[in-house]
This record gives structure tokens, sequence and C-alpha cells, in this order.
């Protein structure tokens, strides 16, 4: 394969100065027009393509955004990187995608890949042991830099910088109020363990709803899963034990697992029990019944970060310094897994 022709290589054939190459190659007014026609010429007939990298790192630009996000798995995180590509394409950025897989470490290993001169700025889901170990300080080091950064979907209040979130309080109540509102009166939860914001603020919003309709809260009725590789048999157990009319699951995997408990229990889904999960990914459209959800627009998530991190790297050196929280809203799907 033919070596790449580099500026010094141009400058070398036409004996001119590299800056000369360069700035006729950026179509410079200090340089002449007749300099200008045979560089770009040469340059053509050589094929000569500049080199972005090497450009960008000169202009301390990159034109690359990252995205750390905590799991793979969930289709809700593949919408966000479709929204964020959309946006970032449209832009002139290019994506870069890494996985902390729930882990802390792994979480910090991206943050100094991506902050050491791969890009210039990031957008992140934060990991469930990072939030659990409440250590924060790769974030707050970075921010403290001046490199910009979004948090989205779990987000924490100690990190200052633009965040896009949904009101999943809002969106629980929501849930739970449509299964009230179609006759169920003992609901059951099926949530993460509390250091994963999400489930926190979802139970949050499972509590306050059977307060406002004066539904007593029974503790026996909540389910918090830690281990995920467990969480099928957990919920199971949490099926079988209990006699309930409703599920209200914080994520699309949990009201999956809690459907085939039901059915595996010789009930029926909705007739007997019915089952409202969060995000409409993949499953809930397929499964046999098809899932009715609470929302997020994980695209429109991805798009709202995308231009907030985009704004933040493109503001001029004089504008002051601001950090805004978007609330993306949810809506409820209603599918076949409940009540009509």
């Amino acid at each position: 394969m033919r070596p790449k022709l580099t500026l010094k290589q141009i400058a070398r054939e036409l004996d001119v100065s590299i800056s000369t190459v360069s700035k006729a190659l950026r179509d410079s007014s200090e340089i002449g027009e007749e300099t200008k026609k045979k560089i770009k010429a040469f340059a053509k007939l050589y094929n000569y393509r500049p080199n972005n990298i090497a450009l960008s790192l000169k202009n301390r630009k990159t034109k690359t955004i990252g995205i750390i996000i905590p799991e793979i798995v969930h289709y809700f995180f593949t919408t966000v990187i479709s929204g964020v590509e959309q946006v970032a394409n449209e832009k002139g950025y290019n994506v870069i995608v890494c996985l902390s897989n729930n882990s802390f470490d792994k979480e910090v290993l991206n943050m100094e890949l991506l902050a050491n001169g791969s890009t210039d700025g990031f957008i992140m889901s934060m990991a469930k042991e990072t939030l659990q170990k409440e250590d924060y300080h790769h974030l707050t080091e970075v921010t403290n830099q001046g490199m910009p950064m979004v948090l989205f979907d779990r987000v924490i209040d100690e990190v200052h910088c633009d965040k896009v979130i949904i009101d999943d309080v809002i969106g629980a109540k929501k849930a739970v109020q449509y299964l009230i509102d179609k006759g169920a009166k003992k609901i059951g939860l099926v949530s993460t363990v509390d250091y994963v914001s999400v489930g926190k603020l979802r139970t949050r919003g499972y509590l306050e709803i059977l307060r406002e309709n004066n539904v007593e809260i029974d503790e026996n009725l909540i389910l918090k899963i830690e281990d995920m590789d467990h969480s099928e048999a957990e919920i199971k157990d949490f099926i079988n034990k209990n006699d309930l009319d409703a599920v209200f699951a914080v994520n699309e995997h949990f009201a999956i697992h809690a459907i085939k408990a039901v059915q595996e229990k010789g009930l029926k889904v909705p007739d007997d029990v019915s089952v409202i999960g969060f995000t409409d990914g993949e499953l809930s459209k397929r499964f046999i019944p098809s899932l009715t959800t609470v929302s997020q627009h994980g695209e429109r998530m991805g798009a709202e970060a995308a231009r907030l991190l985009i704004d933040k790297l493109e503001r001029k050196p004089e504008e002051e310094e601001s950090y805004k929280t978007v609330i993306v809203e949810t809506s409820l799907i209603e599918r076949n897994s409940t009540k009509l």
C-alpha cells in the first residue's frame, strides 16, 4: 500500500515551507494564488488527505465525544446511543462508546481514556458500583479540569454538570395509578436496591401514589433486587409467596420475569395479574403477552444530552458557565399485559 502523503513531503517536493503548504490547502489569503493553485494541484494529483487527528490535537479539538454506559443488554441504552449519534453526526462530531459493565474501576479507566485527548467531552450514565461506593472523585476531577460532561439517567447531585433525566417518580406514579384505576388492590413492586438512583426514585413514586389513593403499604409486597444474575429466581419466589393482582417492575427485564413467574404459577396475565414495566424495548413489544410499559424515550434523552454537550463545547470562552437539567417526559404505553 502506498504510504500516505504528508505536508512535509509536499513541501519538500515543491520547495516551499510546511507552513506555506498548510495555509495554501486551507485557502489562506496569506498565500499567493499561483502558489495555492500549484500546491492544491499537487495534493489532488497524489490524493492527499489531511491528518484530522493531528489537526485536532494541534487545535485541541478532536471533534469526538465519548459515551460511557453501564450495560449494553438494556434496549434503553442502545436508544440513547442512537440519539447521541444522530445529533453528533449532524453537528460534525464522531462518537466513541465505552462500557463500564457497572464496574467502578472500569468506569474510571474509561474516563481516563476519554479525558486523555481522545475526546472533547463525554456523556455518561453511572455504574451501579460507583453509586454503591458513593465515590465520585473521577467525575469531579474531570469537571474541575474544565472537560465538559453530561450525565443521563443515573445522575447525582454531588457533581456539577449538565444532566438529562426523566422524572422517575412521576413515571412510576403514572404506572401504579393506571393499575389502581383498573381495580388493582394488591400491587407488588419489583425494584432495585436503593443506591441505584432510578430504582430508589421509582420506588418512591410507587409509595407516594399508594398513599395518595389511601392504599395500605405492605412491605412484603416490595422486592428489591441487588444481583441481576439471580433476579429471575428471586422474582419467581416473590410471585409464588404473594397473592397479587398486579405488579409494577422498574425495568423491562424484571417485568418479563414477573410475567413468566405468574404464568408458571398457573395464573393468567392480565386476567389474574396485570404487569407493567419500565422502558419500551424490543422485549416489551415482542413478548407474549406484550408489555404495558412506561417509555423513557431514550433516543430523545440521547439527543438532548448531545445537544447540551456540543453547546458547551462550542461555547465562547467569555460566556458565563452554567448548568442545565433537561427533564424528558415519560409516557405510558398500553399493551396486553394489563386489563383493558
